[in-house]
């Protein structure tokens, strides 16, 4: 979904057929300015998003960004300008808002991660609001990670439930090697070294060593020998990843970056 017919739809949430019946009661055609400020300290991301909710609303609205995206704010600095017509500013207010808040948000989740990942590359999952998925990504990116596949449609990705429905990791891969030869990469996900072995024979392009201790993965990636890229996944988190530097993982994948995090704080406020 491109990020116009995002902003459309939560629009269309927002005001459904009557419109904003506040302020369309309380204001005629009076202009205003409101300033954007940030409440938290972060990684800003979704500048362009909350700028063209203002001009869907009302193309009068003049929006004039002080920051891009991946740049390190701090709370009550001043993001944007907002000047225009009240009655437009408000109604988009939220839903601007609401974009901004949750994209920084996500960024700067991430960008924590990396900093304390020791140069282990950071990734997201497929764990994400329907319908923000690219938007989420695009934010995993902003604050410094990576993404994994996008969908089931750019990568394969051989899971647990896939093994034991077919039998074995060797069935599964080739399989998926009939079907579509060299057209995708292809990711086996392992619970135990015997399946680590098994992967590594079928000459897959990544393992993902899932819900492993840091002793057991030590072991898979020695196995491994640099023949497959290595990726850690199940029952990540920061304090967990502070002690993965040692184990010669490539990755480490967290489906928290999206899925649970605390909204970064803005409000706005007229001048």
């Amino acid at each position: 979904m491109d990020i116009e017919t995002q902003i459309k739809f939560a629009l269309e949430e927002d005001c459904r057929d009557t419109g904003d019946v506040t302020s369309d009661a309380i204001f005629s055609d009076e202009y205003a300015e409101y300033k954007l400020i940030a409440k938290d300290s972060g990684i800003i991301c979704g500048v362009d998003v909350f700028k063209k909710v203002f001009e869907i609303v009302d193309p009068e609205i003049k929006v004039r960004l002080l920051y891009k995206d991946g740049d390190e704010i701090k709370s009550f600095d001043v993001i944007s300008e907002i000047t225009g017509p009240v009655k437009g500013i408000l109604k988009a207010e939220r839903t601007a808002l609401n974009f901004i808040s949750h994209l920084s948000a996500v960024a700067t989740k991430t960008a924590l991660f990396v900093s304390e990942s020791h140069g282990i590359r950071i990734l997201d999952t497929r764990k994400t609001i329907p319908g923000l998925r690219d938007l989420q990504k695009y934010a995993v990116k902003t604050g410094g990670g990576e993404n994994h596949r996008i969908g089931l449609y750019d990568m394969v990705m051989i899971k647990d439930n896939h093994i034991d429905g077919c039998g074995s990791i060797t069935k599964a891969v080739e399989k998926v090697r009939k079907k579509w030869g060299d057209r995708y990469k292809i990711e086996v996900e392992t619970r135990t070294l015997d399946e680590v072995n098994e992967a590594l024979s079928c000459n897959v392009d990544r393992i993902m060593l899932d819900n492993m201790d840091n002793e057991t993965m030590t072991r898979a990636v020695l196995l491994i020998n640099k023949k497959a890229e290595v990726e850690a996944s199940g029952n990540m988190t920061l304090e967990r990843l502070k002690t993965l530097s040692g184990t010669g993982i490539d990755f480490v994948s967290f489906g928290e970056l999206t899925h649970t995090i605390k909204v970064f704080d803005f409000s706005l406020v007229k001048q």
